[in-house]
């Protein structure tokens, strides 16, 4: 067997190993967004099929209309709103502190520093209950400010996938800044943030996936319907009289739109941000 021959059969397998893992993947996703068109009766149960055998277009339409006196309207405008700000917050504080972290030189950087990353290895559900604590003494459970104002307090992944990419950049643009008369402020707005755009994309598509996506957030804070982001009202299709799956698939599968977009609009974007600084030279 020749060189070539087997660099083909090799290549053969990998696109096939891929090509399948990638179907068992996607295959969760395909099953939601068929079921979101079919009868309850074909969904689940002995009548269950993968291809809808008449299409409901209908779950689309009482899917929006929601389960109370909200449509799916005003919950994706809560979202959109949650995520929004939360997003900007995210980037505005996590790149501040990354360039502290990252150029400045102070007392105690080191110290910080090894604070913010153990903070890292703190499962969410470790906070949960201090945090909630610290929220209802503040009187601002059953509002948005527990989802949006630690955001703007910085988030450590972030910080530390920043922190590299500046890490990257020159040092001699920073000190020829200082001897142009720029202060530390303007060396950041002028010089750093700009060259920070693979980083901060990459920031704004997962915050905003993240966010978008939770569930526990809204669950914990919010208690009023009309305050429901998307995940929380998808929710609301399933009660004790049993679940209405056609419209809650059809809601689910909408619900994805928007991160698919910002997906599909910055992919290019995500690897530089990730991979920034793992490569030096």
């Amino acid at each position: 067997m020749t060189i070539k021959k087997k660099k083909q059969i090799t290549s053969i397998i990998y696109h096939a190993f891929v090509i399948g893992f990638g179907l068992v993947m996607i295959y969760p996703v395909v099953w939601m967004i068929l079921s979101s068109f079919k009868m309850k009766s074909e969904i689940l149960g002995t009548n269950a099929t993968f291809w809808p055998s008449t299409w409901v277009w209908e779950n689309y339409t009482e899917g929006w209309k929601g389960s109370g006196q909200y449509t799916f309207a005003k919950y994706f405008m809560n979202s959109i709103f949650v995520a929004t700000l939360s997003t900007i917050g995210t980037v505005i504080s996590s790149s501040m502190v990354a360039y502290a972290l990252a150029r400045v030189k102070f007392k105690g950087r080191q110290f910080w520093f090894m604070c913010m990353i153990m903070t890292m290895l703190l499962p969410g559900q470790v906070l949960m209950i201090p945090q909630y604590i610290i929220w209802n003494n503040l009187g601002l459970v059953g509002t948005y400010v527990p989802l949006i104002l630690p955001k703007f307090l910085g988030a450590p992944f972030f910080i530390y996938m920043m922190m590299q990419f500046i890490k990257g950049l020159p040092k001699e643009l920073d000190e020829a800044a200082m001897i142009d008369g720029c202060s530390r402020y303007q060396i950041f707005t002028r010089i750093i943030l700009p060259l920070l755009g693979p980083s901060i994309i990459t920031t704004v598509v997962i915050q905003f996936y993240w966010v978008w996506d939770d569930y526990m957030g809204p669950l914990l804070y919010l208690t009023k319907p009309s305050m429901y982001t998307v995940s929380l009202a998808i929710k609301n299709f399933a009660d004790v009289q049993g679940t209405n799956f056609g419209p809650m698939f059809a809601m689910s599968t909408l619900s994805l739109i928007p991160v698919f977009l910002l997906f599909l609009f910055f992919n290019r974007y995500l690897m530089d941000g990730v991979t920034a600084g793992s490569v030096k030279g």
